[in-house]
């Protein structure tokens, strides 16, 4: 019943290998069953990055290339490369970590408009909350001035009544009708 069932949403290697990350840093060390399914996942994440989804949000109309997708895929190919390190894959992790840098190049390129705001997609003005997870993620640092520009911008025009939205609908297809939740 869920309209997102065959939806391509690159966001989710980035969320896997966060979490597994945050783990085996705990325990310092991946076992041997983990370590080809964390590969088979960065090379997912590396496969498909260029490509444009649907979004966190699991927006309805059509797939686009959205800033916070290709962020987590520079989630994933940094702690990719983090875990590589741990397990020992000194190779894996040189060629991932180069992968994560052309990510970042290429989000900074194409995913801050021209207040230096990050947006939701790739050419588009439009703002999406799931952008403040950049902090969190480690994508840049929360005294950067694009850090700052957003989240002002989200705090401005992206927040009613204290609650912030995911998005505006008008300048969204999320195929749903009314207004944003």
């Amino acid at each position: 019943g869920n309209g997102a069932y065959n939806q391509e949403q690159h966001d989710i290697w980035g969320t896997m290998l966060d979490s597994v990350y945050l783990h085996a840093k705990s325990r310092e060390q991946i076992s041997d069953q983990l370590w080809p399914v964390l590969k088979e996942q960065v090379d997912e994440a590396i496969k498909h990055w260029k490509e444009p989804d649907r979004g966190i949000w699991e927006v309805r109309g059509e797939p686009q290339h959205f800033t916070s997708s290709k962020v987590m895929c520079w989630v994933a190919l940094d702690r990719g490369s983090k875990l590589a390190e741990l397990q020992g894959a000194v190779s894996y992790a040189k060629q991932w970590k180069a992968i994560a840098e052309e990510i970042k190049a290429d989000v900074l390129a194409n995913g801050v408009d021209s207040r230096g705001v990050l947006t939701q997609s790739y050419g588009s003005t439009a703002l999406d909350a799931s952008l403040l997870l950049v902090v969190l993620t480690r994508f840049l640092p929360a005294d950067d001035p694009r850090v700052r520009a957003t989240v002002m911008a989200i705090a401005e025009e992206l927040t009613e009544d204290g609650l912030v939205l995911r998005y505006r609908t008008e300048e969204t297809d999320d195929g749903l009708a009314g207004a944003e939740g």
